[in-house]
């Protein structure tokens, strides 16, 4: 099994949350370098990983296959355009860039240099997705005409994440879960037609955008994305309706919790929900109705890491594309135009 040597470019959250721990496990990928500017950290949780002091250092190890981009929004483009120019395969992490622009420029970049680049978006790995994905595929609600998906939190004070809450490109609550919610959104039904939206700081004390509601038009459907920092009792994260049901399911995937908890993803039973947050189906089958609630499967990030090996070693379709982190981008765009213009903006 060919192994591919991989480098990290933070050990932040991001980094020893969301990729180290899988890719340390992962047969077919070494966690074999990291960029750490100040903090030396990684060796202490996998000894024998190069801790390089400048980006330019760790691009020039030959060794090194992927990077990952896991670093501050607004710095995804140039160091992602650095590690191509490096002759490096990329993921890059929601966002995938700012704007439109930065993202057609890279596309392009990895096409000159024959290298992969991809866009994480872990969220689709979450065991709630995917539950949601499953209900759809399956049609079990008929006809959509209607979703709502959530991603609520409650903080009193601002994140200790500076750049998450200086005014600047990237920043905001839009970009940040807003990725998330959008790149959901259009994993299940593809780019909308229009969209509206409104996006301001609804806490006296935040700086950037925490309080956004979208809602994306489509020919026969509506979709509507919200996310706010002030939501102390959560409504359910996804709520959809059709012409035969409807679905509703609460966020309930435990990985980052436990991630966050220093449990390894190959322990039993990893991403399982607990019984008591299974998603209720209330619809009707051959006539008859019925209302029942469902297992998800268990949520894995790892899946990720299993697609994004496959691309490269046997040619398989990316996990997440880059046009797919690119048509978020495109919504973002358009969500704070509308926002702006106070009017629903076409595509």
């Amino acid at each position: 099994m060919r192994t591919i040597k991989t480098a990290l470019c933070s050990f932040g959250m991001s980094g020893w949350v969301f990729h180290a721990p899988f890719l340390h496990l992962h047969p077919g990928f070494e966690l074999y370098a990291v960029w750490e500017r100040s903090k030396k950290a990684a060796a202490g949780k996998y000894p024998g990983i190069i801790s390089y002091d400048t980006y330019e250092a760790m691009l020039a190890d030959a060794a090194i296959e992927l990077v990952i981009v896991n670093t501050p929004n607004y710095t995804h483009y140039e160091l992602a355009k650095k590690a191509l120019l490096a002759g490096k395969h990329i993921i890059v992490e929601k966002p995938f860039c700012i704007t439109v622009a930065e993202c057609d420029e890279l596309i392009a970049l990895a096409k000159e240099k024959n290298k992969m680049i991809s866009v994480y978006q872990n969220r689709r790995y979450d065991s709630d997705f995917k539950i949601i994905k499953k209900v759809l595929q399956e049609n079990m609600l008929g006809d959509i005409v209607e979703a709502e998906f959530h991603f609520d939190r409650y903080s009193e004070i601002l994140s200790p994440k500076v750049h998450k809450e200086t005014p600047g490109p990237g920043t905001g609550l839009l970009y940040d879960l807003g990725s998330h919610l959008i790149d959901q959104a259009l994993c299940l039904f593809g780019m909308p037609e229009a969209v509206f939206a409104d996006v301001f700081a609804a806490r006296k004390i935040s700086l950037v955008d925490d309080y956004m509601e979208i809602l994306l038009f489509y020919p026969s459907k509506r979709v509507r994305i919200k996310a706010s920092y002030v939501v102390r009792e959560p409504l359910p994260s996804y709520a959809i309706h059709g012409t035969k049901g409807s679905f509703i399911k609460a966020r309930t995937d435990v990985q980052e919790k436990a991630l966050q908890a220093g449990l390894s993803p190959d322990m039993p039973d990893w991403g399982k929900e607990p019984e008591n947050e299974m998603g209720l189906l209330h619809t009707e089958k051959d006539g008859k109705e019925i209302r029942e609630y469902l297992h998800s499967e268990n949520g894995n990030y790892r899946e990720y890491y299993d697609g994004i090996y496959q691309t490269l070693t046997a040619g398989a379709p990316l996990p997440v594309s880059a046009e797919e982190g690119k048509n978020v981008i495109q919504v973002i765009e358009k969500a704070y135009q509308s926002n702006r213009e106070k009017k629903v903006v076409t595509f």
